[in-house]
C-alpha cells in the first residue's frame, strides 16, 4: 500500500542545440563518464536507487528484471555513469527510440556527490550527447531536433532552475497524485 502524494510535473524541451562548454568542477577529483553497454540489471537498480531514492523515484523498482532489461539494453537507449575517484557518483539515461526527439529519461547524482557542481557537468554532457543523435553517430540518419525531459516537485529543489539555466523551456505542466510505495517515504 502506498501514500497518495500530490505533485506538479513540469515538461521541458529545447529545440535548438545550445552552445555549451563542459568543464568539470574545480578540484572535483578524478572524473570519468562512461557509457554502460549491456549494464547488468542489478547494477542499474543500484544506481537508480542510490540516485533516485531521495526524490521518490520508484517507477523502475516496480518493473520485472526482464521488462527493465528490455529498456536499458535497447540499442536506442543509452546509460552513462559518472564516476568520481573510482566510485559511481550519478548517471543519465537517454532515450533515442522516438528520434529525432530525444528524451533524458533519468539524470541525477548520488547523495554523497550533490552540492559539488557535478549536476551541471552531468547535465551538460547529457545535452551534448542527446544532440549528437544516435543515428548520426552510426554514420547517417536523423539529426536530433528536440531534447526533452520532465521534472516534478519531488525532485531536487534546484533541478527545474538548472534545467532552465541550461536551455530547457517549460512547455506543459500538470498536477497529479502519485501513489508512492511506503518504503520510499
Amino acid at each position: 500500500m502506498g501514500v497518495s502524494t500530490p505533485v506538479t510535473i513540469t515538461y521541458l524541451e529545447m529545440t535548438e542545440e545550445p552552445l555549451l562548454t563542459v568543464h568539470p568542477p574545480a578540484n572535483s577529483g578524478q572524473l570519468g563518464l562512461i557509457r554502460a553497454i549491456d549494464m547488468p540489471v542489478a547494477y542499474y537498480r543500484y544506481l537508480f536507487d542510490q540516485v533516485g531514492r531521495p526524490w521518490k523515484w520508484f517507477s523502475r523498482t516496480l518493473m520485472s528484471d526482464e521488462a527493465l532489461a528490455a529498456i536499458i539494453h535497447d540499442d536506442a537507449v543509452e546509460v552513462f555513469v559518472l564516476y568520481l575517484d573510482g566510485s559511481p557518483a550519478g548517471y543519465f539515461e537517454l532515450d533515442f527510440r522516438s528520434s529525432p526527439d530525444v528524451e533524458i529519461l533519468f539524470i541525477g547524482l548520488t547523495e554523497n556527490y550533490t552540492g559539488k557542481g557535478l549536476g551541471k557537468f552531468l547535465l551538460a554532457n547529457a545535452i551534448q550527447r542527446a544532440w549528437q543523435g544516435q543515428d548520426e553517430r552510426k554514420g547517417g540518419g536523423q539529426k536530433t531536433t528536440r531534447v526533452h525531459l520532465q521534472t516534478c516537485t519531488l525532485d531536487h529543489p534546484r533541478a527545474l532552475r538548472l534545467y532552465q539555466k541550461m536551455g530547457f523551456a517549460p512547455f506543459s505542466q500538470e498536477k497529479t497524485v502519485l501513489d508512492i510505495p511506503e518504503h520510499f517515504l
